[in-house]
């Protein structure tokens, strides 16, 4: 039986940069933010983690500075994904090396592979690796979803833990759910979906809220998997704003808007990326207010 690699919420943490590196000291200080408030694990150089704009070199260093910050406290997943089978295997092993406890692998963006092709990536990505791999469907962002029973292919693998479901269609889900073996497991991919896919037999989240609300993140997952629906609905439905002012723009536009809001210097994004919008700002700001983490 595969234990999944983590259960609770997972933080999709955002890469901190001055104008031309990584800003490790700040990374450092997020970091201990989230392990003083309940974080079950750190997931570095995803989508959140502006990643695809990184160099191969930064996304290294940054992973070994989580792996070794983080120092064994709750697990460290890394991105690894690539619309380039090779590249993907190569981000794999190196982030294996730098001591990750297991691997995300979104789908293979811009090329829209089959589902025959879906199998075979995958399947090269695991065969090259000993750690666990956590699938990642993104539909919105990649043009390609995986299906059900492309899931339960690949759930045959050993060293495929699961899969960061972000594709918003809970038939699929469903569908996934029971084709797959138990021990396949799936995590929300999106904060405002935590509840419903947990109640649909899912483990947790991946979560972009986490970098802001931490421990209320932590506290919905804790309650899903105890079972009590009925509370955890309440406090899905509390941060169902939140959520949505922190999607208002692409990810992670409006999370690190936040974050500079409450005074981490998370720094610049990197384009084709760009800072919020004035309106946009201030939906987030007044959001924050409103949440009781910001004043006015």
């Amino acid at each position: 039986m595969r234990k999944p690699l983590f259960t609770g919420s997972g933080v999709a943490i955002v890469t901190p940069f001055t104008t031309d590196t990584v800003d490790l000291h700040t990374l450092g200080k997020l970091l201990d933010f989230q392990l003083e408030n309940g974080t079950d694990a750190v997931i570095v150089c995803g989508t959140t983690g502006e990643a695809s704009t990184m160099t191969y070199g930064e996304r290294m260093r940054t992973i070994e500075y989580c792996v070794d910050h983080v120092n064994g406290r709750v697990p460290v997943i890394a991105g690894s994904g690539s619309n380039s089978t090779e590249v993907a295997i190569a981000l794999s092993r190196d982030a294996q090396r730098a001591g990750a406890d297991g691997l995300l692998v979104v789908t293979p963006y811009y090329n829209k592979a089959t589902q025959t092709g879906l199998v075979r990536h995958y399947t090269a990505i695991a065969d090259a690796v000993e750690k666990p791999v956590i699938l990642y469907d993104v539909p919105s962002r990649t043009g390609v979803t995986i299906a059900p029973e492309t899931y339960a292919e690949l759930a045959k693998h050993p060293n495929i833990n699961g899969v960061k479901e972000a594709g918003s269609n809970f038939s699929n889900i469903q569908k996934t759910r029971n084709l797959c073996p138990t021990d396949f497991s799936i995590w929300s991919g999106n904060d405002d979906e935590t509840a419903p896919i947990c109640l649909l037999g899912g483990v947790g989240v991946i979560s972009v809220a986490a970098n802001v609300v931490p421990e209320q993140m932590h506290r919905l997952t804790e309650l899903c998997l105890a079972g009590d629906f009925a509370a955890a609905g309440k406090l899905q439905l509390h941060l169902k704003a939140l959520c949505d002012a922190l999607f208002c723009e692409v990810n992670p536009i409006p999370v690190k808007t936040a974050l500079d809001l409450l005074g981490w210097n998370a720094g610049p994004l990197r384009l084709p990326l760009c800072e919020s919008s004035a309106a946009n700002r201030e939906r987030i700001r007044k959001t924050l207010v409103k949440y009781g983490l910001l004043t006015e």
